[in-house]
């Protein structure tokens, strides 16, 4: 069984056995007996890391499952808008929010006449299987 945190308001941190099923259930504080949350305690050394690094990771892991697609067009709209803060410090306009439709993106497998599939990619250094 894992250990988990809980936290008692009047005696603080406390560790505690309990089921996977059981886990989001209270504990009883073992000095006085309440009801105690479970905590989910962060890491120290999250909490030590440098801000620049932290920011850095954070983005890293939302590119890991929302990456963003490059295009010639999303590279073009990217350069106008860069090219527009630098000619106009402290413009007002508001960030275009690129949203591409990715049912363009389906790439189509082609049948060669040995029966393998190739894939032709946007992706040319990949290896298909």
């Amino acid at each position: 069984m894992p250990v988990y945190d809980y936290k008692c308001q009047d005696h603080g941190l406390f560790h505690d056995l309990a089921s996977m099923a059981e886990s989001a259930l209270p504990c009883a504080c073992p000095q006085c007996g309440e009801l105690s949350a479970r905590v989910i305690m962060i890491p120290p050394e999250v909490l030590a890391m440098a801000p620049a690094k932290r920011q850095a990771m954070a983005r890293n892991e939302k590119a890991l499952h929302q990456p963003i697609i490059s295009t010639p067009d999303s590279r073009e709209d990217a350069s106008q808008r860069r090219a527009h803060s630098a000619a106009k410090k402290g413009c007002d306009c508001g960030p275009k929010v690129f949203n591409p439709d990715r049912s363009s993106l389906r790439q189509q497998a082609i049948f060669l006449p040995d029966g393998s599939k190739v894939f032709p990619s946007q992706r040319p250094w990949m290896i298909s299987h």
